[in-house]
């Protein structure tokens, strides 16, 4: 056979040869955080996170990939920080800690589903329609935080039981601290004999102001509002509580480990677990309107023993017997 014609033999065999399918790649989803200050103070729960991603099948580095968009406490950098998740095409929004992430993702897009993990009530805030069906493409982990702020004010009032005005630092740039939410606890106070005295910093300078004007108007036991703001600046708040030996009530374990003499609220590591489900179960396809907020319902109280024997404090033993753990 002529070279020519094997030529032309296997150029019209190939033709009747049926095509090959290969299998298409299918692209990594890509899950976007959102987050108001910076990596460090929740690298700690991005285990608790992958653990419920996990669950649903999803890995990191294997078969989907992490964006972080970190506003480094800069609650003016949100809206164009959210912009720019939604041009990267991201599969899912997750925001953390904070209401303002979550208010500047919702205003960012109504396509990309958005799952929140917050202190506060969503349906209140205006991210969704309620509880049990949130109703759009945003859904998520709550802690209502009001009732926790008020069992932390109650808490402390039992720790110094004779002070006549408990001060509350707060992040004004936080959204969740409105003028009606401030109110509540105000009331809250009032109900058991004090004054709450409200302390506002939003930046490092504000926070040694805020010790000189606590010190100034009397207050002798002072409650730390919940921002991720005063997680990155836990040490300088325990250090400056230590001098001017002021009874702390914090919103995280960590202050208590760090050296603060109490703190109470709902277990992070759970509620980022719970998160990392949601999202999980977002990308398999189920639709956010469909998945109701789930409200955490695990809180531990965690006590410092050794800074309650530096204060000259003795803890009512009623207190000490609902502790979920107490540091020696």
């Amino acid at each position: 056979m002529r070279r020519r014609e094997f030529i032309t033999l296997i150029g019209g065999t190939a033709a009747a040869w049926p095509l090959v399918a290969h299998p298409q790649q299918v692209a990594t989803p890509v899950v976007g955080f959102l987050y108001s200050s910076t990596t460090d103070s929740f690298r700690e729960f991005m285990t608790a996170f992958n653990t419920g991603l996990a669950e649903t099948g999803y890995v990191e580095g294997r078969n989907v990939a992490f964006e972080y968009r970190l506003a480094e406490d800069h609650f003016e950098r949100l809206p164009a920080l959210a912009d720019d998740l939604v041009r990267h095409r991201v599969g899912v929004i997750v925001t953390a800690a904070n209401v303002p992430p979550a208010l500047a993702a919702k205003a960012a897009t109504q396509a990309v589903p958005i799952v929140f993990m917050m202190g506060g009530d969503p349906v209140e805030i205006g991210l969704v329609a309620s509880l049990a069906r949130p109703g759009g493409n945003v859904t998520g982990i709550t802690v209502l935080s009001g009732e926790v702020t008020q069992k932390r004010l109650a808490l402390l009032h039992e720790l110094v039981p004779t002070t006549a005005v408990i001060a509350y630092l707060v992040n004004p740039a936080n959204t969740a601290f409105s003028e009606a939410w401030l109110k509540e606890q105000a009331e809250a106070a009032n109900r058991l004999g004090v004054r709450l005295l409200i302390l506002n910093a939003s930046s490092p300078s504000d926070i040694e102001g805020a010790f000189a004007t606590l010190v100034e108007q009397q207050a002798v036991a002072l409650l730390v509002g919940a921002d991720t703001f005063f997680v990155g600046r836990r040490d300088e708040l325990v250090a400056l509580a230590a001098r001017y030996r002021i009874p702390t009530s914090y919103f995280r374990r960590e202050f208590a480990e760090a050296g603060g003499l109490i703190s109470y609220a709902a277990t992070a590591v759970e509620a980022f677990r719970q998160t990392g489900v949601y999202v999980g179960r977002i990308l398999k396809g189920e639709n956010p309107r469909d998945l109701p907020v789930e409200q955490s319902t695990k809180f531990e109280l965690i006590i410092n023993m050794k800074t309650a024997k530096a204060l000259g404090l003795t803890i009512p033993p009623g207190v000490l017997s609902i502790a979920d753990e107490v540091i020696e």
